[in-house]
């Protein structure tokens, strides 16, 4: 296929691992990044050998049909609706928005304009977790009845030197930040969520920066910072949540699925890679199946898209996934907030399962089992 052009718009911490493995992916051409600071879009495009431009240069530009949505996730929307305005594809990092209605709005914009919209996370196509859902589907732990997803660290605020986002404004607190890798982990197992329940807290109302010029400042925190929940999906499986900036160590797995004949480790959904282990009378390492498990290959849900695109199929790391992922987050929150289970509006389709073996620029898919 011809390569699609992207643009890049959002120079920060993030972008450089899209930069750089924009080359990996036959599938896409990087053409131009854009930031509000143009010092921020010219070190990125010297440094990859692409154009430095004005956000509202790059909607113009004709070689570019997908807007790389990196920006900071109170503007998600707000960028995706200009790419979409502009005739252009968007895949954003994630949350796809700071709340459903917003992320509405987007989806709406897409379809009205029969436009694609993606979103990360894109982990769950790695090879630790392609390799899960191989085992999973075929029954070698019978029927999935209950699970585990833990993301609980001391907090963003002792490495980032601006980590304010993390603490205040929509898609802030650890459920926003990390619980998109957590749940999209699952529903790649398990399917959609039919209904969620939780608790959340607020440890400390201000955070001091550890690092940077800043360090020593401290930030306003205005979100619950340890959020615990259960989350029953449509399958019938239950899984218990927890994501927390309040923690100093803990020894959980960050993903385990139980099932009727046995049960799995799965690795961290922040990461391609990472061993999977079974429990089948003993606990045991499995063979890596499947392709991109041996490195980070964030841009793959780009790069599937586009593939999509010319293929006129669907792409897996999708809008609807992005928004179902998104309505179980704020209804964890709501929940938090009126002491009651919340039953979820949205649905999605299980993503289709990667081929076994596919390599880094060839992305294919097989029938869902």
């Amino acid at each position: 296929m011809k390569p699609l052009g992207v643009g890049i718009v959002g120079c920060g911490v993030i972008s450089d691992i899209y930069l750089a493995n924009a080359a990996l992916f036959p599938q896409i051409a990087l053409r131009a990044v854009a930031d509000l600071r143009p010092e921020a879009a010219a070190e990125k495009a010297a440094a990859h050998g692409v154009d430095a431009v004005s956000v509202a240069q790059l909607m113009a530009r004709d070689d570019i049909d997908i807007v790389l949505n990196l920006t900071i996730p109170a503007a998600h929307v707000e960028i995706g609706l200009a790419a979409l305005e502009a005739g252009k594809h968007v895949y954003s990092e994630k949350p796809l928005a700071g709340s459903v209605s917003e992320a509405r709005r987007l989806l709406d914009a897409a379809e009205a304009r029969g436009l694609r919209v993606g979103c990360a996370p894109d982990t769950f196509l790695g090879g630790g977790h392609q390799t899960a859902r191989a085992l999973l589907d075929g029954g070698l732990i019978g029927a999935p009845t209950a699970g585990t997803a833990t993301l609980m660290l001391p907090g963003h605020e002792r490495w980032h030197p601006n980590p304010d986002f993390y603490y205040a404004g929509p898609g802030a607190g650890p459920l926003f930040d990390m619980g998109p890798y957590y749940i999209t982990g699952m529903v790649n197992l398990l399917g959609p969520a039919r209904r969620v329940a939780a608790f959340g807290v607020r440890a400390r109302d201000r955070r001091t920066i550890a690092t940077g010029p800043r360090a020593g400042a401290t930030v306003p925190v205005d979100v619950a910072t340890h959020v615990a929940g259960v989350m029953e999906f449509a399958s019938g499986a239950v899984v218990q949540i927890a994501t927390s900036f309040d923690v100093p160590a803990h020894q959980h797995k960050p993903l385990e699925l139980y099932g009727t004949e046995g049960s799995l480790l799965i690795p961290d959904p922040n990461r391609f890679d990472g061993d999977v282990e079974m429990f089948d009378g003993a606990w045991a390492v499995q063979p890596m199946t499947h392709g991109h498990g041996d490195g980070n290959y964030r841009g793959l849900g780009l790069a599937d898209m586009a593939a999509a695109i010319a293929e006129n199929r669907p792409h897996a790391a999708s809008g609807a996934l992005a928004l179902h992922v998104l309505e179980a987050m704020e209804a964890l929150l709501a929940s938090s907030d009126s002491g009651r289970a919340i039953e979820l509006s949205t649905t999605c389709d299980r993503p289709a399962a990667l081929a076994p073996g596919a390599a880094v620029g060839v992305i294919r898919t097989v029938e869902t089992i």
